[in-house]
This record gives C-alpha cells, structure tokens and sequence, in this order.
C-alpha cells in the first residue's frame, strides 16, 4: 500500500512571518508609496495559513476592488523573489525527518494556503528539492486546502496518508479532505480536539508508524 505523510509549510515546518512582514513593508515602499501602511509581525503572523484572498480582506480592509487586488499581487509577487535570497527559520530535524520518512518508505508532499513559488522557496533553503515529491498550493489551484490536498492525495496514488500542520484551520481542512491529523503543537495555533500530536520533528517518524504502519 502507498502511504504518505502531506505536510502544511508555515508553523509546521518553517516560521518566515518576520522576513515576509519586512518584504511585503518593502514592496509597499518600492511599488505603493501612496498608500502609508506599515505591517507588523504579530498581524501578519495572525493571517498565516488563510488563503491570498482572505490575507487581502484582513489586512488590506482599507482598499477596495481593483487597488486592493493590485497591492495584494505586488506584495505576494515581491515575498516569493525576496524570499529567493533570505531565509525563513526552517524548524530543527525538518530535513533529517524527511529523509528518514522517505527511506521508510513514505511519499512526501506539501499543501499549503500560499502563492506559487512559496513552497518552491522553502525547498531551496531546506534543500528538501530531492525528498518532497510533490506540492500543491492555493496559487496554482485557486482552490481552499481540503481540495488541494485531495488533489495531491489522489494524483499520487495515496492509500492512506496523515496531515501534519499546526491550526484549526489545517484540522478543518484535513476533516473535509478526509485525511486524519497530526498537530505540530511547536507551530503557530491551537486545535479545538485532542489529536495525535508531536512537540518536535523528529518524533514524526515513529507516530507514523502507529498511526499508518510502515509503507509495504
């Protein structure tokens, strides 16, 4: 049977609020001078994981129409190639526990809320390229989570599987995909249930085996 581990990115396996804050407040500088708006970490923070639409209504509430989808493009544009060049704090045994879920036998993947290019940024500076197999995103499917993990779920084949993320959010979405969740209680959020839950990545490996068993 195949079995495969889908990974959320942000609170889960990296934390880039600060360097996204200080891109988007760069990119309202450069492209938007008009519009006198300074982003914070901490609200930032409070929109990680929501779809660029809803990131768009919560912190630019201000703009309407066009203006608004406008700055939004420009700030979702700027944080993929500024992110190409600085970092995220990539959690601890993120790239170690990939590597022993895939040579255990488990498919990787990741399905996250964000724009095309986000997850492609965390891979280069992880250097996870070669043990992710696959990702799916909001800016490639214009779809909400529960739907691109389905969709990465069935095109690869996937008997069973496990959601690992760190919100109510990611619960909710691996509820309606029908994918059973694992808590990263280390991330951003809280869960409304008890859930399988790890305090670190490296505890991965093991609650997987209970969880799923090992791949055939």
């Amino acid at each position: 049977m195949r079995k495969g581990i889908i990974f959320d990115v942000d609170g889960t396996l990296w934390d880039s609020v600060d360097v996204v804050t200080e891109s988007w407040n760069e990119c309202l500088r450069r492209y938007e001078p008009w519009y006198k708006r300074v982003l914070e970490s901490d609200e930032m923070r409070g929109v990680f994981g929501k779809t660029m639409d809803a990131i768009g209504e919560a912190l630019f509430s201000d703009l309407e129409g066009a203006t608004r989808r406008r700055v939004l493009e420009h700030c979702l544009g700027y944080e993929v190639e500024y992110l190409k060049e600085r970092s995220g704090i990539i959690y601890p045994h993120v790239t170690d526990t990939f590597r022993a879920l895939r040579g255990a036998g488990y498919h990787l993947s990741i399905v996250s809320n964000c724009q095309k290019g986000y997850i492609e940024d965390f891979l280069h500076h992880s250097g996870a390229q070669d043990l992710i197999e696959d990702h799916g995103c909001f800016g490639e499917t214009g779809r909400e989570k529960d739907y691109t993990m389905r969709l990465v779920y069935e095109r690869n084949h996937l008997d069973s599987a496990l959601y690992v993320g760190d919100t109510q959010g990611d619960l909710d979405a691996a509820d309606k995909a029908g994918v059973p969740f694992v808590w990263a209680r280390y991330g951003f959020g809280t869960v409304n249930r008890e859930v399988p839950a790890i305090d670190s990545m490296e505890e991965l490996p093991a609650l997987a085996g209970q969880l799923l068993g090992l791949p055939d």
